[in-house]
């Protein structure tokens, strides 16, 4: 593994309000991802949305790598961490989500989800070879608060069909992707985060093809409708390209630790966005655990003068 030297160079721009607003909305269209996914399994097999999800992403980035060419990651630890969130955040992750998420409940998956900051946080801090601040624990201590708060069943958001074995897959692919997030980060440091989204996108739908010669459902995908197409382009363009492209670039900005604490409003924005959308209540409890996950942010979040 990399050594201190090769970590990841913090630039102290994490809490720069351009960082901030690109790094909340990626949160914002990164809310939609379960919910996208929960409507196509219902249509469709995990093992399928997985490998669709990455190589319908990599059809997209071919001709924008074609037209833009932009410049790979340079040397040894740039292009294995280019490889490393191909293969970790572009395969290993769509699968193991869309595996779980069709085997539990969008209540698990949305509290699981929270777990993203304290492994991309865990992570970070294993390349840098530090542990993360105490005030960032107890700012990710109140926001994991607030987030079991927000999924808890006495709040309305029942566990209906949520298993071990789908809460298991969806830790899995949670850890997948803080792994994807950093290598991505670091491998951004030589190259554009645009650039390394799209070779790893390239680089992924390139493994993936020959197996889903043989593993895609031809039959059911000429049968599926346009909503089930919609949500799958929904999840191949703007979350896999679109956001993954703005969250390296948050994250190589900015202190990836702290930045990654911003994960935690995910499941919130998820719900305001049902709210806004699907004419669902906003009681007092949603607006109590919001209020504790908005303070457990802000409270990991660094000061000017650290």
């Amino acid at each position: 593994m990399a050594m201190a030297g090769a970590g990841i160079r913090q630039t102290g721009s994490a809490g720069h309000p351009t960082v901030l607003a690109v790094a909340l909305g990626v949160m914002t269209l990164w809310a939609g991802t379960p919910i996208a996914t929960k409507l196509v399994v219902g249509g469709l097999d995990g093992t399928t949305v997985g490998l669709l999800r990455t190589l319908l992403a990599g059809a997209a980035a071919l001709p924008i790598l074609l037209l833009t060419r932009p410049r790979t990651p340079s040397g040894t630890a740039g292009r294995g961490s280019l490889l490393a969130t191909a293969v970790i955040g572009f395969i290993a992750f769509p699968l193991l989500f869309s595996l779980g998420v069709a085997r539990t409940s969008a209540g698990h998956a949305a509290l699981l989800l929270a777990l993203l900051p304290i492994f991309t946080g865990l992570i970070a801090a294993y390349f840098e070879r530090r542990l993360p601040s105490l005030r960032w624990w107890l700012g990710a201590a109140v926001a994991v608060g607030g987030t079991v708060l927000l999924v808890s069943e006495r709040f309305g958001l029942g566990a209906g069909g949520a298993t071990l074995q789908g809460d298991l897959l969806v830790i899995a692919g949670a850890f997948c992707a803080s792994v994807g997030y950093v290598m991505g980060a670091r491998a951004s440091r030589g190259a554009s985060s645009w650039a390394v989204t799209l070779w790893a996108l390239l680089l992924a739908s390139a493994v993936l093809l020959p197996f889903a010669a043989f593993a895609l459902p031809f039959a059911s995908l000429a049968a599926a409708d346009a909503g089930l197409w919609a949500a799958l382009i929904y999840l191949s363009v703007l979350s896999s390209i679109v956001g993954y492209a703005a969250w390296y670039w948050a994250l190589a900005q900015g202190n990836i630790g702290q930045i990654g604490l911003i994960q935690f409003t995910q499941p919130l924005i998820s719900l305001l966005l049902a709210v806004l959308i699907l004419g669902e209540s906003l009681t007092w409890p949603l607006l109590l655990a919001a209020g504790v996950i908005v303070a457990g942010v802000a409270l990991a979040q660094p000061r000017s003068t650290d």
